[in-house]
């Protein structure tokens, strides 16, 4: 349906990497794939885990809502090695899925902490690792953040607001050499894909999970911002499905 495939991975010896949200789904193929590429990577993971899809990662509980578990997953890849290149900022929640006048207001509070405030804790964290790298945070977006889509008044606009927080990074850490992007996902199929499915609310639920893109699609994308040769992008608002990636493709 959306005709993507993987791009290449250049060797990624000698960085760093910090991936929350990285127990199961793209967060998963995407550890593994920086493994296979020669990363040294921490997987932050909260709940249960794909820990063979994590073999070869240092692994880490991480809940990005907590300040002093961000605090001690920073800590421990400080003592590891004092080293971070690059953020992946992937941990994200759709839930709750529902009409707008059918939630309480409260019920919005997980997905913010989760997509918004997560990637700014994260974020603060690791600044004084990824001030001494120069590196590059890399937040996993999706195109909800600008399309409204029914049933997802949470995910919808918590997304918008990890956009814009994207864009305040890259504008206010540029002097500090740190880049930050934001990588629109398409519908991939992922556990998340499932509860949209369940709910029925929208078009993205009536995609069939044959017609879903690999999770190793976007997580090859991801990878690639990881390495050296994503410096040399200048846009900050990115999506899979855009120049330059549908170019790397080799579609069969």
């Amino acid at each position: 349906m959306f005709n993507l495939a993987p791009i290449p991975v250049p060797d990624l010896s000698g960085r760093t990497i910090l991936v929350t949200g990285a127990g199961r789904g793209i967060g998963a193929a995407l550890v593994h794939t920086l493994v296979e590429h020669g990363a040294t990577v921490f997987a932050g993971f909260y709940g249960a885990a794909d820990m063979g899809a994590l073999a070869g990662s240092i692994t880490l509980p991480l809940d990005v809502t907590s300040q002093s578990n961000v605090d001690a997953a920073i800590q421990k890849v400080t003592s590891f090695g004092g080293r971070l290149d690059v953020l992946v900022n992937n941990a994200g929640i759709i839930t709750p899925i529902g009409h707008l006048s059918d939630l309480p207001s409260d019920a919005l509070r997980p997905a913010f902490n989760v997509n918004v405030i997560g990637l700014h804790r994260m974020t603060v964290a690791a600044l004084p690792l990824l001030r001494e790298s120069k590196g590059m945070i890399v937040n996993a977006g999706t195109g909800a953040a600008t399309q409204p889509m029914e049933g997802w008044t949470a995910y919808c606009s918590s997304k918008a607001g990890a956009r814009m927080m994207t864009q305040m990074m890259a504008m206010e850490l540029a002097s500090d050499g740190i880049l930050a992007r934001f990588i629109g996902i398409p519908p991939t199929d992922t556990a998340m894909q499932g509860e949209i499915r369940q709910a029925g609310l929208n078009p993205i639920s009536q995609i069939a999970q044959e017609d879903l893109v690999d999770p190793m699609v976007p997580a090859s994308v991801m990878a690639w911002l990881c390495s050296a040769q994503a410096r040399q992008l200048e846009e900050v608002i990115l999506d899979v499905r855009q120049p330059p990636f549908p170019a790397m493709m080799s579609v069969g």
